[in-house]
């Protein structure tokens, strides 16, 4: 009896299930740390001394094993955790998904996608994170004491400022955030976006360029969800595969959702300011600087030597 009516502890989602094509490799898998901790392992830590709880893996079923070898393993008990899979039939109608085999697709259908393949896992405040990225202790700290508001009603994202979120080796693919009085008033997902001589730009498909100031704030996909936002992201799923189903290499995206939510009135998203080291391995020359950024917080005391014991 002494449960009844405790609020549960706020859930991490992280989104495993890429395929990591520019990086070559699993790159969710790929140990930066000197012990073979990988990224999400410094994630999964910074969310457990932040308040969180149980842990929702999203992945897929032909990953599932080495996953396990390489990522879940090394937790030795210290971590509660679910898994669930994205493929790409979960949750798509067999017209669809026959319609998809048919023009030759093989990978899911993006990441509002495996959030919702997740659905089942989730029954308090949670936050989502990318496995393949590091978000820092302060940023866990923001969304952790957001998600356990005892009167919780809103969304919330944690972006980052565009200047420190780039690769020099390659584009990448940034949510650009508008900001009005504290709360997100819209999300643009742009690619190609990449550091040239005169500045930061974004390159469209028929070759123009949009500058982007290097303090744009983004999202790297860290949003905190009341359980609830479910029902709209299942409508929201379905009216984007009644669209894009048939083609080959679309995808439903969080930030993309987000923004939908925000427009229709549906969601408030805050924004939470947080003064947080981002980097991740977008591309395989991306994993010196992780590793070496990773030993130098380790020697500074913000991670212990050995993660779990």
């Amino acid at each position: 009896m002494e449960n009844v009516g405790k609020k549960k502890k706020p859930i991490l989602v992280v989104l495993a299930a890429g395929m990591g094509s520019r990086y070559g490799g699993l790159k969710q898998m790929d140990a930066l740390g000197k012990n073979g901790e990988v990224l999400l392992d410094y994630s999964v830590y910074d969310a457990l001394r932040s308040g969180f709880g149980n842990i929702v893996f999203i992945i897929r079923r032909d990953i599932e094993k080495d996953f396990e070898a390489r990522a879940l393993a090394r937790f030795n008990g210290a971590a509660a955790y679910d898994i669930a899979y994205q493929e790409l039939d979960s949750l798509i109608p067999s017209q669809v998904y026959a319609a998809a085999k048919n023009a030759g697709r093989t990978r899911p259908w993006g990441t509002a996608h495996a959030l919702l393949c997740a659905r089942e896992k989730i029954d308090a405040p949670f936050a989502v994170i990318n496995a393949d990225d590091f978000y820092g202790r302060e940023a866990f700290d923001a969304i952790g004491a957001f998600l356990s508001k005892s009167d919780l009603k809103n969304g919330c994202i944690v972006p980052y400022s565009l200047k420190k979120t780039l690769s020099p080796k390659g584009t990448v693919t940034r949510g650009i955030c508008a900001i009005k009085n504290g709360a997100l008033a819209s999300v643009d997902e742009l690619k190609s976006i990449a550091r040239e001589r005169d500045g930061i730009f974004n390159t469209a498909p028929d070759g123009s360029k949009r500058f982007l100031p290097e303090d744009t704030p983004v999202s790297m996909n860290f949003w905190g969800f009341p359980p609830d936002i479910f029902t709209d992201l299942s409508r929201y799923f379905d009216d984007f595969l009644a669209v894009s189903g048939g083609e080959l290499n679309s995808e439903c995206y969080l930030p993309t959702f987000a923004d939908w939510l925000v427009k229709n009135g549906l969601l408030d998203i805050e924004v939470l300011n947080a003064d947080s080291e981002w980097f991740g391995v977008t591309y395989q020359e991306d994993k010196i600087f992780a590793m070496n950024r990773i030993s130098e917080l380790t020697a500074q005391g913000a991670y212990p030597g050995v993660l779990w014991k």
